[in-house]
């Protein structure tokens, strides 16, 4: 994995900026003339893709505070779901979240359903393919879709992602997630641990990759297979926000495949509330913008982005401060 900023979210961690507010600077020229703006990105579990890229765009930003007055921190969560409605209440000013979970919130379905349309949430950006991905357990025989009948099978906590996407997947399969497998639902980053313990035969997880989680459930004594996720075209079909992709084989040497592994997956993307300050959203976009090459570097996942694929992938409307900054940079 290829990472920049060496120890910045640790600290980004130690500084305990983990709430939104302002203070006031010597010589701040950004936000309010005169303070600092302390702003929080909501991420995922540690172990995910999500916390070090949102450390590492809050680290790009940070770079240039002394000229726009704006401190970010981060935030591990418990993913998507959380991000979005807490971005919404205001507990944070950006989220990142799943593409399919932005277009659900913005439809009023799912979580949503009881609460309708959120027509306050706000596309920041998009970033990299998410995957749906699959951990089997050899001993466990499964190296299928279907060999997960009668297995006890975590499909990740309510509220996540990862929980609807692998609900999702085993319909498409022609799965019961309550009469053909035995559900668990237990944070993806907990996965690992209780796969190689015995206390699950196999785990979902939507993550970019490569992603830690795999790294480390691959390289422990209980070998582990990544299973094929295809042949569930319906599911293309009627959900616009998923698309076919693949997981390279060599980012899991450990693992027992040796072809790449087809998946399907949607895109990562950065939301907001139509409240956050049209600067501090500039801000955002232009720091990621013109710190693109940067950008790429930050991680394996991020590493065949283009700048076409920010304003990719979107159900919110553009925030003002977003659309803005790429219209003025040609990307809308």
């Amino acid at each position: 994995m290829r990472m920049v900023f060496t120890g910045i979210l640790s600290l980004i961690a130690g500084a305990g900026l983990v709430g939104c507010g302002s203070e006031t600077t010597a010589d701040g020229e950004g936000g309010v003339a005169g303070k600092t703006d302390y702003i929080t990105i909501g991420t995922g579990g540690v172990t995910g893709v999500y916390y070090p890229v949102g450390g590492n765009l809050a680290a790009l930003l940070n770079a240039d505070t002394a000229e726009h007055g704006i401190q970010a921190s981060v935030e591990s969560t418990g993913g998507s779901v959380y991000n979005i409605n807490a971005v919404l209440s205001g507990d944070l000013d950006f989220g990142i979240c799943q593409a399919d979970r932005q277009y659900q919130a913005v439809k009023g379905l799912k979580e949503w359903e009881s609460v309708g349309a959120q027509d306050k949430l706000r596309a920041v950006f998009s970033l990299y393919t998410e995957t749906v991905t699959l951990a089997g357990a050899d001993d466990a025989g499964i190296k299928t879709l279907a060999d997960l009948k009668g297995k006890a099978v975590n499909i990740g906590n309510p509220g996540s992602g990862t929980r609807e996407n692998a609900l999702d997947v085993l319909k498409a399969a022609g799965l019961d997630a309550e009469s053909d497998i035995r559900s668990q639902g237990i944070k993806s980053s907990e996965s690992p641990k209780l796969l190689q313990d015995g206390r699950i035969d196999a785990f979902f997880f939507t993550s970019g990759h490569p992603a830690g989680v795999f790294m480390q459930v691959t390289t422990n004594l209980r070998k582990v297979w990544l299973i094929p996720i295809e042949d569930v075209d319906g599911l293309l079909d009627s959900a616009p926000y998923y698309l076919k992709t693949t997981i390279p084989v060599a980012y899991y040497p450990n693992a027992l495949n040796t072809e790449d592994i087809p998946s399907i997956g949607m895109k990562t993307t950065l939301v907001t509330s139509v409240d956050t300050p049209e600067e501090t959203v500039y801000r955002m976009v232009k720091a990621v913008v013109e710190g693109f090459e940067t950008i790429k570097g930050m991680h394996d996942a991020l590493k065949d982005l283009t700048r076409e694929d920010l304003v990719d992938g979107h159900s919110a409307p553009f925030h003002p401060g977003a659309e803005r900054y790429f219209k003025e940079a040609g990307l809308l």
